[in-house]
């Protein structure tokens, strides 16, 4: 049975800046039940489409990637921030709604025609999963789709994105 899950969603005021309504998660994570249906429903997008490689975004797409990659039975590989991940990378920097910031993937995260997913908590601008979607390309990755648990649609990320499929469980 599904369940409101947009109800479990804690909006917090002025964070991390005055102006943002940050969508906490933590409050939706918390709920057992809650968090095994989000991973049931990102999981049924894509059980019987091939994925070799679940990308999870730092920092919390790691919380929904790991399962997802885990009930796939595909690799995980992390993009992280700068100075994170220890061997050799490749980088992409990006504008975030309130800032700029820089990814990174391994080098040898996975081979050239993979099937890869990429997973985060949230699709708001689209810089954050742009920026993650070129590292992927960048390395010769075949981008199956984009999975979020929450989108913001007034800020018109899936329009950036529009090349590729995107599911998201919950909108604002």
């Amino acid at each position: 049975m599904s369940r409101d899950l947009k109800a479990l969603i804690r909006n917090v005021p002025d964070f991390p800046i005055p102006g943002v309504q940050f969508k906490d998660i933590t409050t939706l994570l918390r709920d057992g039940a809650a968090f095994q249906e989000v991973i049931d429903r990102l999981v049924s997008h894509y059980q019987d489409q091939r994925v070799d490689v679940v990308v999870g975004v730092e920092s919390r797409g790691f919380i929904f990637s790991a399962p997802v990659a885990y009930r796939l039975g595909a690799g995980l590989v992390p993009i992280r921030k700068p100075g994170k991940l220890p061997a050799a990378t490749v980088e992409v920097e990006y504008d975030l709604e309130y800032g700029a910031n820089t990814l990174q993937i391994h080098a040898d995260a996975f081979s050239p025609g993979a099937r890869v997913l990429i997973v985060d908590d949230l699709l708001a601008t689209g810089g954050t999963i742009g920026a993650a979607a070129e590292l992927v390309k960048r390395l010769g990755g075949e981008i199956v789709g984009l999975a979020f648990v929450i989108e913001l649609t007034f800020l018109n990320g899936r329009e950036r994105l529009r090349d590729y499929p995107i599911v998201s469980l919950i909108q604002f």
